[in-house]
């Protein structure tokens, strides 16, 4: 990574930073964070290797994975973060898996595995079978449980696949014939998508939730349409504005006249699995609608590598959104530079003021069960590392 690492002029030290003012952070995002997937226990990961192969029952993964979890928020609450998550530990997939809950979706074999940039992950996907519909989704349920097992005091995020994200994988070449024979037009697949997103949010609000983040990689391949970097998904210049608007209008239809006091965050990524990433390129293309149209309260944005590009393009975010820099690698165990970090977010300042700034890890530690190749010690010191660099910024 050599972006960037100029120093930065009159650098102020750690008691110098705390006196500086800014607001203090009530909801997601905080000033330190997190994106929400953790690395899989090795008790968790036998126990659903005996579940696929017969040995134990549904009832018995289901109580590993309850134990799991409970450690998990544990261990988050322990290491200082004021937002956890379940770890996604009850999912295979950190977007399949919810897709799969919904009415009228049946899990199917893809013609192929999603394509990474060193590795192609397994084949799975989502097809319909009916009209889409969002009630009694499992992810309620497992909201509830993790709520139960927190602090009262501290905030539990459940995060979901973005809206685009399901329409991109129903828009699969290999999916698009069984989804037309449902829906004859997109923007009735769109309305159906939404429709469906906002009772799920709505259930998940029923039973205590407050904040929310969609996980987003369709942003991500289209950047790396525009850089060229995926000679296999390469729409005309025509396409590309009609994806675009698709992707923003679909997230912002779930989105609309959603309870006041439940914050929707997104996080948008170029791709993680098992440490590879699948796209590249920076946010130049898509600040405009992503930036300045999407309805969110904040953006979780990938900027750990040079394949995020530059900071510009977040002077198209809005006054009222926040922007939370994933400048700490998930892919690795090594630790960054705190003074490059800080010297790196000093110059995102430029472009969003720093209290409209917050800092986490560029994604999760484990977007699908395979995991990121880390241990989970060193994917603990990351998020020690987090907070250090916050802490000296923000004073929070």
């Amino acid at each position: 990574m050599t972006e960037n690492k100029a120093p930065r002029k009159g650098r102020v030290n750690m008691s110098e930073q705390v006196s500086t003012h800014y607001s203090k952070r009530t909801t997601s995002p905080f000033r330190y964070d997190v994106v929400g997937s953790f690395l899989r226990p090795d008790s968790l990961k036998l126990a659903r290797q005996q579940f696929a192969e017969g040995a134990i029952n549904r009832e018995e993964l289901t109580a590993v994975e309850d134990q799991s979890i409970i450690e998990l928020i544990h261990r988050e609450e322990k290491a200082g973060l004021k937002c956890v998550t379940d770890g996604e530990f009850r999912r295979s997939w950190w977007h399949l898996d919810f897709f799969w809950g919904l009415q009228g979706v049946a899990k199917t074999q893809a013609a192929a595995g999603y394509a990474f940039h060193d590795e192609v992950t397994r084949a799975e996907s989502a097809q319909l079978t009916g009209q889409i519909g969002g009630g009694q989704h499992p992810f309620v349920d497992h909201f509830k449980f993790t709520r139960s097992h927190a602090s009262q005091n501290v905030e539990v995020k459940q995060t979901i696949p973005a809206p685009a994200q399901f329409l991109a994988e129903l828009q699969r070449p290999e999916n698009r014939a069984t989804t037309q024979a449902i829906y004859a037009t997109d923007d009735e697949l769109i309305e159906a998508i939404a429709t469906a997103y906002r009772q799920v949010i709505l259930d998940l609000y029923a039973v205590g939730c407050r904040s929310i983040q969609f996980d987003d990689c369709t942003w991500g391949m289209l950047v790396s349409a525009h850089d060229g970097a995926q000679p296999d998904f390469a729409p005309s210049d025509e396409q590309l504005a009609i994806l675009k608007q698709q992707y923003v209008t679909v997230n912002n239809l779930a989105l609309a006249e959603l309870p006041t006091d439940l914050t929707v965050n997104t996080h948008i990524c170029r791709g993680n699995y098992h440490s590879t990433w699948a796209s590249a390129g920076g946010y130049d293309n898509v600040a405009d609608p992503l930036f300045s149209q999407e309805n969110v309260s904040a953006y979780f944005l990938e900027y750990d590598s040079e394949r995020a590009g530059g900071f510009e393009p977040l002077k198209k975010v809005t006054t009222d959104k926040l922007v939370v820099l994933g400048l700490i690698t998930s892919k690795d165990g090594q630790l960054e530079d705190p003074e490059t970090i800080i010297d790196r977010i000093h110059e995102a300042g430029k472009y969003v003021p720093l209290d409209r700034l917050c800092l986490s890890t560029q994604c999760g530690f484990a977007s699908t069960e395979e995991g990121n190749v880390l241990t989970a010690q060193q994917q603990w010191d990351k998020i020690a590392l987090v907070k250090k660099i916050a802490t000296i910024v923000w004073g929070d």
